[in-house]
């Protein structure tokens, strides 16, 4: 569905917040722009309404304009989900405080103030179940069209929708003997990554290049041809899932990015390590990859009996016994014996003064048993 045609809007304040977009948005992409946009025209539209007095800057008010500004999206029918509105605040109090900067109005700055921005929602993670993963795979693999490898290609190698449908036609790299990787350009968060692959996957990219010189769209270099624009390629994509779904008769609430979080969920259950699989989706923060992770009962219950079968930090062990020896050598071995004990009793201990007390005897301990080992005779 084509979005309706919005006439400019018409403020005195407008040149003066686009001025100050521009200036945010120097080292931001597109998206970034789009995004400051939409919320002073949102604001603006608001102010113009309900305050077309309102005239210049100095004539802004915390009560009731921004006041009022964030009761009426907070009343907006159907209510604008959280994510929504913290994004609305982020993006209009940046802007004041370059406004506040650049017109000498520090007042400005303090138009909309931190504890005004509630806390993000705790977001889950949304792996497909097992089920729908299975049925959407078969399904994908009998339609064998250019949407079902797509989606098959985004399903085994993570990638965010927006990053196939920037894949350069040459994305498959080889790596070595029967070794090949896919070449994800510049993302979201501003990196590229290179993305193992098996021979499945090499020839899903071989049939989208198939149907690349197939469409009648001029050559541009991409992997996915685009009717119109990125977004365009981006919605029938989405769409195609969504007639996928409902064919399926599963839920079609299902988006393309659950595909990610599947695919993250699989590579952890596999044993990859945590560094490796946020290198895989592209990550800067750990706390992002545990967005796209469950972690179940059942992968807690193996993980729990895979550090009980195969323990690496518990105290040291004993050595096998040996013969009792005499003389020196058994005053060593039983400086050894004592020497463990007490460090197997200092670990049971809380941290305080009696567990550094006995690490200084376990040190002591050392140094006796070095010199001790000095004394032997020929």
């Amino acid at each position: 569905m084509k979005r309706s045609w919005r006439p400019p809007l018409s403020h005195p304040l407008i040149d003066l917040f686009d001025r100050a977009v521009d200036s945010l948005c120097t080292a931001l992409g597109s998206a970034s722009q789009v995004q400051y946009r939409g919320t002073v025209r949102n604001f603006l539209s608001y102010l113009g309404t309900n305050y077309p007095e309102v005239k210049s800057l100095d004539q802004l008010r915390r009560e009731p304009h921004l006041l009022g500004w964030m009761s009426h999206l907070r009343a907006q029918t159907p209510p604008l989900a959280t994510s929504t509105y913290i994004g609305k605040l982020i993006a209009l109090r940046p802007l004041f405080i370059e406004l506040a900067w650049t017109k000498q109005l520090p007042q400005v700055a303090r138009l909309i103030r931190r504890e005004d921005i509630p806390r993000r929602p705790h977001r889950l993670a949304r792996p497909l179940t097992a089920e729908q993963d299975q049925l959407l795979q078969k399904e994908f693999v009998k339609r064998n069209d250019l949407g079902s490898n797509v989606f098959l290609l985004l399903r085994h190698t993570g990638m965010r929708i927006g990053e196939c449908a920037d894949l350069p036609l040459d994305c498959l790299r080889s790596t070595g003997f029967r070794q090949w990787a896919i070449h994800v350009p510049l993302g979201k968060l501003k990196t590229e990554r290179m993305v193992p692959v098996d021979s499945s996957i090499v020839a899903i990219i071989q049939r989208l290049r198939f149907f690349r010189f197939l469409d009648p769209c001029p050559p541009d270099g991409r992997l996915l041809a685009r009717p119109s624009t990125k977004y365009a390629l981006v919605r029938a994509l989405r769409d195609y899932l969504h007639e996928v779904c409902y064919s399926l008769e599963i839920s079609t609430r299902i988006v393309p990015h659950q595909f990610r979080h599947t695919y993250a969920t699989e590579m952890l259950r596999s044993g990859v390590s945590f560094p490796v699989l946020m290198k895989l989706l592209g990550h800067t923060s750990p706390n992002m990859t545990m967005l796209y992770i469950e972690v179940a009962l059942k992968d807690l219950q193996r993980e729990f009996q895979l550090a009980h079968s195969k323990p690496r930090h518990l105290v040291p062990q004993p050595r096998p016994s040996d013969p009792i020896r005499t003389g020196l050598d058994g005053v060593i071995d039983s400086l050894h014996a004592t020497q463990r004990a007490m460090e197997m009793f200092r670990r049971g201990l809380p941290i305080g003064a009696e567990r550094k007390c006995l690490n200084r005897l376990t040190n002591r301990l050392t140094k006796i048993i070095t010199e001790a080992g000095k004394l032997r005779t020929p």
